[in-house]
């Protein structure tokens, strides 16, 4: 194995919600919550996601553990796709990744710089068990 290793590919990602229409002669509308993205992520490395409220970050996490299922793309753990797991298989693959939300109100120091205050991954991380991988 090699430290390059993809442990989380995530390929054009989107996350659509519908909303509710006052009349059925007004055109359908969605809220676009995640919209396409892609990445991978190494063993050992953390993904911090920061963003203003609203953004779609939770929704990210949420489609990245199966919470909600995305309305198109792929998410490949250890190279399996993992939209096709129910039951035990999908608790065995939530059991390896962690959602770690932070109070931005709690967190956030206003004597520092921003980058310094993203450096610390303010928002949410997905940390993937290292042990379990």
């Amino acid at each position: 194995m090699t430290d390059k290793e993809v442990l989380l590919k995530i390929h054009h990602l989107k996350a659509y919600f519908p909303v509710k229409r006052k009349s059925m002669k007004e055109a359908k509308k969605v809220v676009k919550a995640v919209d396409d993205i892609s990445i991978d992520i190494f063993r050992g490395e953390t993904l911090g996601i920061v963003g203003e409220s609203g953004s779609g970050k939770s929704t990210f996490g949420r489609a990245i553990l199966k919470l909600v299922e995305p309305t198109a793309g792929e998410i490949l753990y250890k190279g399996q796709a993992i939209h096709h797991l129910k039951g035990s298989e999908l608790q065995k693959y939530r059991n390896q990744m962690q959602m770690i939300f932070q109070d931005p109100f709690a967190s956030l120091n206003p004597r520092m710089r921003i980058g310094a205050i993203i450096d610390e991954h303010n928002g949410f991380t997905i940390a993937i068990n290292e042990r379990a991988a």
